[in-house]
């Protein structure tokens, strides 16, 4: 039995949501503020917690504001209904025990294996007249004349009610309101381990407030005291408890005779009636709480107080404890009133950002470790295994580089007021419908090995190589320096300050990404070369070849921009329908901005031209009257005066006569003994605020694009 998918309307950023879990561990990741802890929260709230804990600020915002059209509409159908909605899709087999959902599986046809639970804080017909009429009475007494106020105010005040009902899977129409609360805990154990963990890291003498993993140690073993698999050990520890009370009972009557014979003098109503004597009681929850100490040994030798441990181990370690804690707890090993309880029919535990404090190393030895120890953690006493969905979010690139890709989950931001979900599988089954599953085993092994971070960047840009990679932070910096009071007056955010990631691709890899720069759904840009050539004929011995149809064999040749026919860079061609030079010459940067969208035909999704599109693939133009084929070539045009006032220096440059006759294309063609060393070459002898040379036009019309 497993939880299929799970629905959540109006809550939140998560108005319109669903994320289909995985069997085993489902990754959920994505920027800040775009729904993590909301998921995790209505999950609580419904599944855990038994009063009302909603407030009116926990509606969708743009639902909210539906509301005042609502309230305003003077007749109010008996049908209304107004919520927050979370709905689980639960699939079983044959092999389940299906006795706690029989009684809410609605369907019984033989082919439909689902029941559907579904969890409402809503505001029905009753509900809302009532509103309307306490909501006039308030603006006629005085009162500001907003729902939303209002409600913020008063919406506990009966409106709104929760509800709890199974659902038919095929008609949900067909319902059944869920009294026993009891039933759903039965069918479904949800526990969390929070992003706000109880370790902290005071330095010096251990104090009891420090000791998180040690009273750990005592929530563990009051996990386990009753479990069969550890009986000989808690037996061993009482055994080992009494005889110590045994031993410190004639300690204790000689320590405190004194105070035992003042207290006796006192008398009472009956002879001996103040005779006291002190006994030892130890008991061994107790005495793991206050007085156990969980140490760690230094380099093998010294043994040293938890908390001289960094905040990263310290927060692993508890983690793994407390993911032990509620292991047990969802195999139900605790007898409780001589009762052994029974498991779940599924068991949902949810780790919110384990990655806390941890360094990367640790962070992708939680992650390569995580799955076999929950699995593990499964078996129970009887042998079999309890059914667990754990669900991991994350903010951290490390642990989405070592994860297995088909468990993630990405949240983005459709829009301020909502996030959507989109899982690697459905990207998967994109590249895979387009004959390209080749093209997503490149982007898996990339994404992983380099550039997992670009599923938590704002931006991102596309560069082609190590010249790119090296100069655009210079380039970033310098328009901010030169746009200071413009971005301050503008309340526009600096480039280096904003999320922006910037990725290597090279010429010939750029489309490949395009599926996932659709994925991501964050404003991209792709900075590429025009890379003319011109078609030459292809000669053997001086003759021209033929081709088996008697035509003059032809290929493409590198050439300058002035005398180009065609580009050989793919990411071009793909984009813009493979172009002349010409054609993309006359291009103006309104033009060269896309956004991905379904086409008449309806089957699939195309890029198109649009001026308030989310991406912009951007190359050479002209400037001053030349158009350079790179973007050597482009920086040279601009800054020649740059590089002859260092050409004593740079260690870039050779055939330095070249440099006075003014032809770019051959300075970068002939000039350079490398790439890589020009661009270190310039940002080694640029000024602090680059002042001494230029940003070519095209690369900085696409960073102003990107930065607005």
């Amino acid at each position: 039995m497993k939880i299929k998918n799970i629905k959540v309307e109006n809550y939140r950023l998560l108005k319109s949501f669903k994320i289909d879990l995985e069997d085993e561990l489902s990754l959920v990741i994505g920027k800040n503020n775009c729904g993590k802890t909301s998921f995790l929260s209505i999950l609580e709230r419904f599944l855990i917690k038994d009063e009302n804990s909603f407030s009116f600020d926990d509606f969708n915002i743009e639902y909210q504001q539906e509301l005042k059209t609502l309230i305003k509409d003077p007749d109010t159908p008996e049908d209304f209904y107004y919520g927050l909605n979370m709905t689980l899709e639960i699939h079983y087999d044959e092999n389940d025990d299906l006795t706690n959902i029989s009684s809410i599986m609605l369907n019984l046809e033989p082919d439909t294996n689902v029941v559907v639970l579904a969890f409402h804080y809503a505001m029905e017909y009753e509900g809302f007249v009532r509103l309307k009429k306490d909501f006039k009475l308030f603006v006629k007494e005085g009162g500001r004349d907003d729902i939303t106020y209002f409600l913020m105010k008063n919406h506990k005040n009966g409106y709104f009610q929760i509800q709890k009902k199974a659902v038919d899977f095929d008609n949900t129409d067909n319902t059944e309101l869920i009294s026993d609360k009891n039933l759903i805990r039965r069918i479904i154990n949800f526990q969390r381990i929070g992003a706000k963990r109880d370790v902290k890291n005071e330095g010096g003498e251990t104090s009891k407030s420090d000791r998180t993993l040690s009273k750990m140690s005592s929530r563990y073993y009051d996990k386990i005291s009753n479990s069969e698999d550890d009986e000989d050990n808690t037996k061993e520890l009482k055994k080992k408890l009494n005889e110590t009370d045994e031993k410190l009972n004639i300690v204790y009557e000689k320590v405190f005779q004194r105070i035992v014979d003042k207290v006796g003098r006192f008398g009472g109503l009956v002879k001996g009636d103040s005779i006291i004597e002190v006994k030892s009681t130890l008991e061994e929850k107790n005495i793991l709480k206050e007085n156990t100490s969980v140490m760690y040994r230094h380099n093998g030798k010294q043994l040293l107080p938890e908390d001289y441990n960094g905040l990263g181990y310290m927060n692993l370690i508890a983690m793994i404890f407390e993911i032990e804690v509620i292991l047990y707890d969802f195999k139900k090993e605790k007898q409780t009133n001589k009762v052994q309880e029974i498991p779940a029919d599924i068991n949902l535990l949810f780790i919110e950002e384990p990655e806390a404090h941890t360094h990367p190393q640790m962070q992708y030895v939680f992650i390569k470790n995580i799955k076999d120890v929950l699995i593990e953690g499964t078996l129970t006493k009887g042998g079999a295994n309890i059914n667990l969905q754990t669900v991991i979010s994350t903010h951290s690139s490390h642990i989405v580089a070592e994860s297995d890709f088909n468990d993630i989950k990405y949240l983005f931001k459709q829009n301020p007021y909502e996030v959507k979900i989109r899982s690697l599988k459905e990207l998967e089954k994109d590249y895979k419908n387009n004959g390209e599953i080749e093209n997503f085993n490149f982007l898996k092994k990339y994404l992983t090995l380099n550039r997992a971070e670009l599923f938590f960047s704002e931006k991102a840009v596309f560069i082609e190589g190590d010249t790119e990679r090296l100069l655009l932070p210079a380039m970033m910096k310098k328009l901010d320096i030169e746009r200071k009071d413009w971005n301050k007056a503008n309340g526009i955010v600096p480039l280096l300050s904003q999320n922006i990631s910037v990725i290597e691709v090279g010429g010939a890899y750029a489309n490949i990404f395009e599926k996932f720069i659709d994925f991501l759904g964050v404003k991209s840009l792709i900075i590429t070369d025009i890379d003319s050539c011109k078609k030459v004929k292809v000669l053997k011995g001086g003759k021209v070849l033929q081709t088996k149809k008697g035509k003059d064999k032809e290929k493409l040749q590198k050439c300058p921009v002035d005398i180009g026919q065609e580009t050989t860079n793919s990411t071009l061609n793909y984009f813009y329908g493979k172009p002349s030079i010409s054609d993309l010459q006359k291009k103006q940067f309104e033009n060269k901005t896309f956004n991905k969208v379904i086409t008449k035909k309806g089957k699939t999704k195309e890029w198109v031209e649009n001026k308030e599109g989310n991406l912009s693939v951007i190359y050479q133009i002209d400037e001053y009257g030349y158009n350079a084929r790179s973007f050597e070539d482009a920086f040279i045009n601009l800054n020649l005066y740059f590089l002859k006032s260092n050409k004593k220096v740079f260690k870039s440059l050779q055939k330095k006569k070249k440099l006075n006759e003014n032809n770019f294309y051959e300075i970068a063609e002939n000039c350079l003994k490398g790439k890589t060393v020009f661009a270190l070459d310039i940002l080694y002898y640029s000024d602090d605020k680059f002042e001494d040379w230029f940003i070519p036009e095209y690369i900085k019309e696409g960073l102003l694009w990107l930065q607005n």
